[in-house]
């Protein structure tokens, strides 16, 4: 249909919703037409709804009205599609809806990450175009009156302040605009370009890495929870990872995995994990546990990810700011100084 993609926290709400009331009995039929109900103003999910109605009652799947809606990405409506032919539909909703709500955590954490540097970089920008269009041609003006022209008197050096005030100016905006370019690229098919870039970073290095290995993690243990076999589970969660070095070591792994290895022992091997994170794994699948290991597994990559971009929000963030009282505080400084000057001669 061509609509704009339902967001993740309304995918983990309509999730969870239709989880809870099959979870109490209620046909998949009776409870879309529950969530139709308690939308007041129709919009594009109540439309959505509308349309996964009537295929159901068409003796349509659920999976199949929901990809038919346009609004739901195709990993949803597959992994719907192999909770229906699995017979754990319930489960696999459940599953959506934490792994939906995790990829809202992470995705508010990476924007605050950038919100806040693109906040102080316009800041720094509206403080120094001020500065130099207004604060300090009016300090200028008042020391040519008083003692003539500044090229040739003792206070030419605030010109001084002139120069660093365009220098810092010249050197904000163009970080203003790298950072903007990036985000175009990071949103279109240029977007490998820009991780290229940041592989070679080691802070932003291990977020991303982190970050995809949150990715692939969740979609395992969702996969599994489908009752999806090993193999194909790993495959298909290779696609939901966007990180290269991730893929190419689950890539790894899965050819370790077609020599006979169980999925657990290729991770270990292969060091997909860390090595603690490696003897859980084998710990869970030799105890028939490896789908809630793989959530706790998610939680602790997800806490360490947003740890990591916190810590570097707590970088970048006091830096920016210690660029801009630098550059105020020199230049004000540099205008000041002349009128002690004038002062003390008068006095």
């Amino acid at each position: 249909m061509g609509k704009r993609k339902l967001d993740a926290l309304g995918i983990s709400a309509f999730c969870e919703s239709m989880a809870m009331m099959l979870q109490a009995g209620i046909q998949t039929e009776e409870a879309v037409q529950l969530l139709r109900q308690e939308k007041e103003k129709p919009g594009p999910l109540e439309q959505a709804l509308a349309l996964v109605q009537g295929e159901l009652e068409q003796g349509g799947s659920l999976s199949g009205a929901l990809e038919k809606t346009g609004i739901f990405p195709a990993y949803a409506c597959k992994m719907v599609a192999a909770g229906e032919s699995s017979g754990r539909l319930e489960d696999v909703l459940f599953r959506l809806s934490r792994y939906y709500a995790g990829q809202k955590t992470m995705s508010e954490k990476l924007r605050s990450a950038v919100t806040y540097p693109a906040a102080m970089l316009v800041l720094i920008i509206v403080v120094l175009v001020l500065m130099l269009t207004m604060v300090l041609p009016a300090f200028t003006q008042v020391y040519d009156r008083l003692t003539g022209s500044l090229a040739h008197s003792a206070y030419s050096y605030i010109q001084w302040a002139y120069g660093f005030c365009w220098a810092a100016l010249g050197v904000m905006v163009l970080l203003a605009a790298a950072l903007l370019i990036g985000l175009t690229l990071w949103n279109s098919k240029k977007r490998p370009l820009i991780e290229g870039l940041l592989y070679k970073i080691p802070v932003t290095r291990d977020i991303l890495q982190e970050l995809g290995m949150y990715r692939f993690t969740c979609a395992l243990a969702t996969f599994l929870a489908s009752g999806e076999v090993q193999d194909i589970a790993v495959m298909e969660s290779l696609k939901m990872t966007e990180c290269q070095p991730v893929e190419e070591k689950v890539k790894k792994c899965i050819l370790r995995m077609e020599e006979g290895h169980s999925m657990a022992q290729s991770a270990f091997e292969e060091q997909l994990f860390q090595p603690v994170y490696g003897r859980m794994l084998l710990a869970g699948e030799r105890s028939g546990s490896l789908e809630p290991v793989l959530w706790r597994l998610a939680e602790l990559l997800e806490e360490q990810c947003g740890a990591r971009t916190d810590r570097l929000v707590g970088v970048v963030d006091p830096l920016l700011s210690g660029v801009l009282l630098v550059t105020v505080g020199i230049s004000l400084l540099s205008v000041m100084l002349p009128l002690l000057g004038i002062m003390n001669s008068i006095g």
